[in-house]
């Protein structure tokens, strides 16, 4: 009888596999959004050539394997890895990794791979215990220049870049830094714990714009380490970035399968997007009122539709509220689009909207002028939170929400 059932068992491929075991998953435990590298954030084409690439990224959870996902999202013709490799990073001034950590990665047991044009790409697993907030030096060894580059240009880090294969080295000799990161695009890791990741989709308020390199104070690091480890909370904020339309980055709707529904064990969505829609509409003349409107109903419906989709995914839907910004310089607003932001923000109030609300523009206005952020808030241009502001966004956020 006992015979039989080891069999059976075998057959559906469940002998091999402890019951704890079949618990553990890949999670996203760091990820960023790709896009096309513009004016001074393209590297000049002769750098990339036969050179290794080393980024240091932080995730948010830990695990006791790791693998890596590359990226050649926006490259117009194949690209090679020929060589590529993880470890802890030793100093974030600095390309130095920590001796003994180094572990090369493999494709499918092969140490290149060619990444066709519009994909991405995963390694091999590698056995590399990592906890929560570890500094992680991803290293990649190009002998082509990429032939249109992908890229992440916010990072908010130091990424260095050294001639020929030093995927292996523990220091970069003769290293340049750059802040951005290109053909990089997550990090998963094994983990036990049940999913309950965090996706943060936004424009640069969300990518952290202001934050000085290698600080980690955007809102969503604050965030995560308010959580403490227990989930990945993943930044896929783009500056600049819009819903409806392209302009830095491919506009939301169209970036959101990839960069919000790829996100493996991700369990809550937060959305802050919109204000650079409102902006942009109004930045060089007024419009008509029927472009106001239709504005409004353009970003509700593109929200809605966020929605429906991440649902549909067994995700909870946190919609963020549009924060103030009448006194910004760059799209000096006027009443009309003071009143497309109200709107917005009404629809996304309304119950049933969303899963969930985040109230930003009631957390960070300022009481006696509430179309503008609270001056101890104010980075200084009337769009951007402040450092403190930041902080007070991670901080407004209700971790019993996140469960």
């Amino acid at each position: 009888m006992r015979s039989s059932f080891v069999l059976a068992a075998a057959l559906l491929g469940l002998a091999a596999t402890p019951a704890a075991a079949r618990s553990c998953s890949w999670q996203a435990a760091w990820a960023s959004a790709q896009m096309i590298p513009q004016g001074e954030n393209v590297l000049p084409a002769d750098a990339l050539r036969d050179a290794t690439l080393r980024q240091v990224v932080r995730p948010s959870i830990g695990g006791a394997r790791v693998r890596v996902r590359f990226s050649n999202a926006f490259g117009r013709a194949p690209l090679r890895i020929a060589a590529a490799s993880i470890a802890r990073s030793a100093d974030l001034a600095s390309a130095r990794v920590t001796p003994g950590s180094l572990r090369a990665l493999s494709f499918g047991g092969a140490r290149d791979v060619v990444v066709p044009p519009g994909a991405e790409y995963w390694s091999d697993a590698v056995t590399l215990p990592v906890a929560a907030f570890d500094d992680l030096a991803v290293s990649a060894y190009l002998p082509v220049a990429p032939e249109g580059q992908t890229s992440h240009p916010g990072s908010r880090a130091t990424s260095w870049i050294a001639k020929g294969d030093a995927t292996a080295a523990t220091d970069l000799t003769g290293a340049t830094g750059t802040d951005h990161w290109f053909q990089f695009s997550g990090i998963e890791v094994e983990r036990c714990a049940a999913p309950n990741g965090v996706v943060a989709f936004g424009d640069s308020i969300t990518d952290g714009y202001g934050v000085k390199p290698n600080t980690n104070a955007r809102w969503t690091d604050g965030l995560a380490r308010r959580l403490a480890g227990k989930a990945a909370v993943l930044n896929l904020g783009i500056g600049g970035n819009r819903v409806l339309l392209d302009g830095l980055g491919p506009n939301a709707m169209a970036r959101f399968d990839r960069d919000v529904l790829g996100q493996a064990g991700a369990k809550h969505l937060i959305v802050l997007e919109g204000v650079n829609d409102i902006g942009v509409l109004t930045r060089e003349q007024p419009v008509t009122p029927e472009a106001h409107r239709a504005l409004v109903a353009g970003v509700t419906g593109a929200y809605a539709q966020m929605v429906a989709r991440a649902r549909a995914r067994g995700m909870t839907v946190h919609l963020a509220t549009i924060m103030p910004f009448s006194s910004n310089a760059y799209y000096h607003p006027g009443a009309a689009s003071e009143a497309d932001r109200q709107a917005i923000n009404a629809w996304i109030r309304t119950p049933g909207n969303a899963d969930r609300v985040i109230d930003f523009d009631r957390l960070m206005r300022d009481p006696a002028q509430p179309d503008r952020l609270l001056p101890a808030y104010d980075s200084g241009d009337g769009l951007h939170p402040s450092i403190a502001g930041y902080r007070a966004m991670a901080e407004g956020i209700s971790l019993a929400s996140l469960r």
